[in-house]
C-alpha cells in the first residue's frame, strides 16, 4: 500500500513539474499576436533642398532611410510615398509594402493599402508626424508647409504631375500634393494625398504655396 502511495507521489511531482516547466517556457516566448510598432511611417523633417528634383524615386528612397536611421530604426526597407509616370511608371500604392504601419510615436497610422486611401481617418496632423515625432507645421502655423509631394491621385495611382519623375526643380513642372493637416485650399482640400498641384518644382514655388519638399515614407515590412 505504501509503495503504491510512493509512486502516486511521484508520478504526482513529476506532472506538476512537466506543467511548471511548460508555463514558464510559455512565458518566455513573445506571443505569437504581438505587433511590431516601431516606426515604419513619417513624413521628412527635411527635403533636400532641391525644390521637387529627388533625384528620382532611388535618391527618395536613399533619403527616407537616412532619415530613419538618424532617428535610430535601421533594419527597415524604406520607400517615399511617390508615383512615377511614363516606362516604368509605378503607383505610389504599389510602392509601400501592406502595412500595419506606425508612426514614430508607436501610433497606428494606417492598416493596410485599402485602409489609408479609402478610410485613412488617421492620418491627420496629430499622428502623420517626423521621423523624430515632431508635427509639421500646418495651415494656422507659421510658416504653413502643409503641402507634402506625391504625385498621385486620391486612390493610390499616379497622377500626370510628378516633377518630372522626381528629377525637376524648374518651374515649367508641377506635382500633385496632399494636406498631411487635412485643411486648406484646393480641389481635394482634405485630401492626404491629392489636394492640388503645386505652383512649379522650385524650392521657391514649393514653399510659396504651403510646402517646403517634404514627403512621406513607408517601410514596406520586408
Amino acid at each position: 500500500m505504501k509503495m503504491k502511495m510512493k509512486m502516486k507521489s511521484i508520478v504526482l511531482a513529476s506532472a506538476l513539474l512537466a506543467a511548471s516547466t511548460s508555463s514558464i517556457s510559455v512565458l518566455a516566448q513573445p506571443g505569437q499576436g504581438d505587433q511590431d510598432t516601431s516606426m515604419s511611417f513619417f513624413i521628412t523633417s527635411r527635403g533636400l533642398g532641391d525644390g521637387a528634383n529627388l533625384g528620382g524615386l532611388a535618391g527618395a528612397d536613399a533619403h527616407c532611410a537616412a532619415l530613419a536611421a538618424e532617428a535610430g530604426v535601421t533594419g527597415k526597407t524604406w520607400r517615399a510615398y511617390l508615383s512615377t509616370t511614363g516606362a516604368g511608371g509605378v503607383y505610389a500604392r504599389d510602392r509601400i509594402g501592406s502595412g500595419p504601419w506606425y508612426n514614430a510615436n508607436g501610433e497606428l497610422v494606417g492598416r493596410s493599402v485599402m485602409d489609408i486611401h479609402y478610410s485613412n481617418a488617421n492620418l491627420n496632423k496629430q499622428r502623420s508626424v517626423t521621423e523624430n515625432g515632431d508635427i509639421i507645421n500646418g495651415v494656422g502655423d507659421t510658416p504653413n508647409q502643409h503641402d507634402i509631394l506625391t504625385g498621385t491621385n486620391p486612390d493610390g495611382t499616379a497622377s500626370d504631375l510628378t516633377c518630372n519623375n522626381w528629377t525637376s526643380n524648374t518651374d515649367q513642372s508641377r506635382a500633385t500634393v496632399g494636406h498631411f493637416d487635412r485643411v486648406g485650399g484646393g480641389a481635394m482640400a482634405e485630401s492626404w494625398n491629392a489636394a492640388h498641384p503645386s505652383r512649379g518644382c522650385s524650392q521657391e514655388q514649393l514653399q510659396a504655396s504651403g510646402g517646403n519638399g517634404y514627403y512621406y515614407c513607408f517601410a514596406t515590412g520586408e
